[in-house]
């Protein structure tokens, strides 16, 4: 089983940026437990970051055809991507969104998403380990 976990913009600032919301881990430290975690349920991981959003839609291009799911915390593109809406309804594997904050108690713009009605569910407020729960949801629901 192949997993895809892709990181959207500002992602690869997670450590640093905005501590207060998002917290002290780094994006090397959440990246590592998601492949401890796939050892662990045996299977395999792909993760990529981008802050463009058409290398992400790519790397779901690529992978169409070789992928079990996807785990996704598109960040700013969620509020805004009908293109990333699109291509992950043309995918055939489920895909689960994450959000390392509650996007629901934060500013109004937020509260939309252009990637939940394309997936088959939403982490979001748990923190980094968000990631680990959509990692798992995806092996286990495919088993």
């Amino acid at each position: 089983m192949k997993i895809l976990v892709l990181h959207g913009p500002n992602l690869n600032l997670f450590g640093r940026r905005e501590t207060a919301i998002y917290g002290l881990t780094t994006f090397a430290d959440i990246n590592r437990a998601i492949e401890e975690q796939a050892r662990e349920l045996g299977v395999e991981v792909e993760i990529f970051q981008s802050n463009h959003e058409g290398a992400l839609l790519d790397k779901l291009h690529e992978r169409i055809d070789d992928c079990d799911g996807c785990v996704i915390n598109p960040g700013a593109l969620t509020h805004y991507s009908i293109a990333l809406h699109d291509c992950l309804k043309a995918v055939p594997f489920p895909t689960v969104e994450v959000h390392l904050s509650n996007v629901a108690r934060r500013e109004p713009f937020r509260h939309q998403s252009f990637v939940s009605p394309a997936a088959e569910g939403t982490i979001a407020g748990l923190g980094w380990r968000g990631y680990l729960l959509a990692l798992r949801w995806l092996v286990e629901s495919r088993q």
